[in-house]
Formats: C-alpha cells, structure tokens, sequence
C-alpha cells in the first residue's frame, strides 16, 4: 500500500464523506512485547521492565508491566521496591533457594533498553506510513493515522484488521486499534478492548458509544479529575454531555470546556505530524495530599531521572529546568531555573528539581512534575556549569493562586532576587522561576517516553492514569489535544509522558515507556 492504493480487495470507495476516518494505533505493553520478541520463553509469563531491582540500586521504577504482572498488583510508575513486594523477582528466588515463594508467583525483570524498543518501533511505524497518508507519531509505541482516502466507513473495519495483522505478523508484537472520526474518540476505541482489541466508531455511533462510559474513561481524567466529576453528580460521558458546560468551566476552567466537547464527541482537530517538542515533562499524582517530605522527595527524584533519561534518548539538550507541586485543591505551582547554556546532565535536574522544590516540601502536595525545556538538538556544544553554586540561587517566591482563572492555576510571575534584573531576567543563570506555568498533554500517555505513561492508562490499555502513575505532560508543548487535569495524570506517551497517552500499563520515560498496554 506504499503507492497510496487501498487495501488489497477492495475497490476504491464511492461514497463521499465529510467524516475522517481516524485510526489510533496502540501497541499493546509494549516494552513487555519487545522483550518477549527476543525471548520467546518469556510469553504468558509476568513480565516487568524498569530500573532499580539490582542489588546496591535504590531508586527505582517500573516502566511497564505485562498483563499478567498486572494480576499481582504490579503498575507502570510504581516504585520497584513495591513492584517487588507484590511479584518478587524469580531470578532472586531462585538464587535464594527459598522454599516459601512458589515460582509461578514470581516475575521476569528487564532493564529498559530503549535502542532496542526504538527499532521494533520503527519496524511498526514503517507500516502504519504505509497504510496512511498522514501519521502522527505520538510516542514510542503509539500513532495515528488519517486513512479517509485510502478507506471507507463501509469497509473500515477489515482496513483496520490488515494493519493489525500486518503488524503482527511482520513485527511480532499485538497493537488495539480504535477507529472513529476524530482523534479523540479514535483514542478512546482503542483503550475500549484492549489488549489485542479493535473497536469501529462511525460517526453516528459516537454518542451512544460515549454516553455509557465511565467519566474516568474519558481522555485526560484521572482519578482526581474523577472525583470531581462525581462530587457533581456526572458519573457517566453521558451526564457530562446532558450537562451545562458553565458549571465544568467555572471547576475546572478551560478544561471543563474541553471535556464537555469531549463527552459530545466534538473534536474537529486534524491528524498533523508533530514538530520537534518544546518541553519534556514527567508528572505524578499522589492518592491525596502528602505532607511528609520523603516520599516527596524520593517522587522528584524519579522524576527527574525519567525527564533527563527522555531527553538524552531524544538527543535534546535544555536550558531551562521547573518543577511542579500541585496543592490542594487545585493550587498549581512552579518554579523554573534557567542555565547558561544548553546542557546534558542528569545529576543537575536532580539537583536543581530539589533545590526548587524546597519551599513545598513541609505542603501538603497532590501532585509533582519535573521539566526541562528550552530544547536544542542540534548538538551543539553544552555551557560549563563547573563555576555555578546552584544552592546560592533563589528558588524563586510562591504567589497565591490566580481565582480568576477558575482552575487555581497562579499567575506567571518572574521572581525578583539580588544579582537579578527583573527587566532582562534571562542575563542570570537562575533567572526565572514562574508560578502556574500549567503544560498541556497530548491525548494518551502517561508516556515517560522512557521511563513511565501514558499519558491512561498513557498506556492506552483501557486504564486510566492511577495515582501514582507518571504523567507525560507537556511532552509536546506544540500539540493542541485536550487540556488534562493540572492535578491528575492519565502518556503520551505521552503522553508522555500525552505523548499522548501512555499506557497506564507503561511508564513513559524517553527511555521509560509510558505504555500501558
């Protein structure tokens, strides 16, 4: 189907539409499905991928896990340490001959290998350029696609299944396919049978097929997001799409808007490849507010490793690094630090993510993120930072939180410190730190692209993001997908990291994969 013919058999389609035709193609736990191509024994069994399980390491998580990992309560973005606990590796067991610990109840671990994962996915991605005139490449393991020339309503559903099968068969791993006439409800489709799943949206099947959904199955709602929802007494797509768009706009700002025009299955976006990102972000939402500062600490950490490990697989440099914190109840706050020049070092985001976030660490905190930005990839040479004391850097001033916005997102404001000129901020290293600089998320993931998604299950998986999971939030500041909850996670991918969405299933890190499926 390179030359743009259709599918083999099928004669080119008469009827005129004014309805996309959207394919969203989900590739299903796709670290797992790597690993399981090239060890074939590994099939049916749980499977996890991520850092930190080896003797002597100490912090750690899992970027994905396998469906039958997942039975044991096992999750992408989970610490190790607890993905342990729950499905103890065998490998250990077995070293220990330990009689208690029954090996069927036991795990296969693997390290992130995102080289590799790379190649399978470009052996994927070759086929969905094939099949399609456009491809929007939204994360690692995941895409769409805009087939209306190449198919029709009445044949889709067999269109759909070549470029399953033809996956399957040519690259070995299992992708869902959803399709529908936008990209949301596309997206949505996918998650809706997964694993292995293909569900058909036509266009005068959108409403029916959204209204019965849970609110959470929604793009973008986590369980945050959800709770809110309920405490209004919308339970369902339905309820929010019977609903008055002002009182969701006046909760949740210019989100509320979006997910009312979601629910409707209102989403005129076309499918558009994307651009060179603007940002990397990972994001984590706790189960409630935390107050003591360790597990908050140990969070930053992973995510700033899983931001810094995303940006050199992506062969970024940045000059800018920020930190999220997320209070009750919706109170966005964050701080950036912007450097001399562009970098690579994984140490200094960790360094400067805690030297940020210091003011918040006796909040109580609903959520964190990391981020860098400021991208360059064009390798050129990074500035010396051998000179900077970073712990002489302010960390910038907190302001309230902007109520006019209706989201209880803070106003951007540039702090003022000695050294600093407040007109040209950008002459000092550390020059801006700025409150409620809220990122979007492309639709999916949970994507750390290489560490944690997704962007929902940012692993598509039909799953939504659970505290806990790794945003991709602002993978792609250039995206227009829905706004996500500030406060919730759900990869991509992706998501992303939206990378989209990553698989609630898969953390996205650049070399963890939000992947959920």
């Amino acid at each position: 189907m390179a030359d743009g013919t259709q599918l083999p058999g099928v004669d080119a389609p008469e009827e005129s539409t004014a309805d996309p035709i959207v394919l969203h193609v989900d590739a299903d736990c796709f670290y797992a499905a790597c690993e399981r191509l090239r060890e074939p024994a590994l099939e049916g069994k749980p499977v996890v991928v991520g850092m930190g399980y080896e003797p002597g390491d100490t912090v750690g998580a899992v970027a994905t896990a396998s469906y039958e990992a997942r039975a044991f309560g096992v999750e992408s973005a989970q610490a190790i340490s607890t993905a342990l606990e729950r499905l103890p590796r065998r490998a250990d067991v077995i070293d220990a001959a330990d009689p208690e610990t029954p090996l069927e109840e036991t795990g296969h671990y693997r390290p992130v290998d995102m080289e590799y994962y790379k190649d399978v996915a470009a052996d994927a991605k070759a086929v969905l350029h094939e099949c399609a005139d456009v491809v929007r490449e939204v994360s690692v393991d995941e895409a769409y696609l805009d087939v209306t020339e190449r198919t029709a309503w009445s044949v889709v559903d067999g269109f759909a299944r070549h470029v399953k099968d033809r996956i399957q068969r040519e690259v070995g791993i299992v992708v869902s396919i959803g399709v529908g006439p936008s990209m949301s409800v596309a997206k949505i489709a996918s998650d809706f049978d997964k694993p292995d799943g293909l569900t058909v949206v036509r266009p005068d099947e959108v409403r029916s097929f959204l209204a019965p959904l849970p609110v959470d199955e929604l793009h973008g709602v986590g369980p945050v997001t959800a709770r809110e929802l309920r405490s209004m007494d919308l339970e369902t797509a339905g309820d929010v799409a019977a609903a008055d768009p002002e009182p969701l706009v006046e909760r949740f700002g210019e989100r509320g808007r979006d997910l009312y025009d979601q629910a409707c299955g209102n989403d005129d976006r076309p499918v558009e490849p994307k651009g060179l990102p603007k940002s990397f972000s990972r994001e984590s939402a706790f189960d409630g507010p935390v107050e003591d500062p360790e597990p908050k600490r140990d969070r930053l950490a992973t995510l700033a490793q899983a931001v810094a490990e995303r940006s050199r697989q992506e062969g970024a440099l940045y000059r800018t690094v920020g930190v999220k914190a997320v209070l009750p109840p919706f109170d966005v706050n964050t701080r950036e630090r912007s450097l001399p020049g562009p970098v690579d070092d994984p140490t200094l985001v960790g360094e400067i993510a805690r030297d940020l976030f210091a003011e918040f660490e006796a909040d109580p905190v609903r959520k964190l993120g990391v981020r860098v930005a400021n991208l360059e990839f064009t390798g050129a040479d990074q500035a010396s930072l051998a000179d900077v004391d970073w712990h002489q850097q302010g960390g910038g001033t907190r302001t309230p939180a902007d109520e006019s916005t209706g989201q209880g997102e803070s106003s951007h404001e540039t702090a003022s410190r000695p050294g600093i000129d407040p007109k040209n901020p950008s002459t000092d290293v550390a020059a801006t730190d700025r409150v409620g600089d809220g990122e979007s998320r492309e639709a999916g993931q949970l994507d750390l692209s290489t560490a944690v998604r997704s962007v929902r299950g940012p692993d598509g998986d039909g799953e939504s993001s659970r505290p806990g999971d790794l945003d991709e939030s602002g993978q792609d500041e250039s995206a227009t997908e829905p706004a996500v909850d500030p406060a919730d996670v759900t990869d991509e991918p992706d998501t992303a990291l939206d990378d989209e969405s990553t698989e609630s299933g898969q953390l996205s890190l650049g070399a963890f994969d939000a992947d959920a499926t």
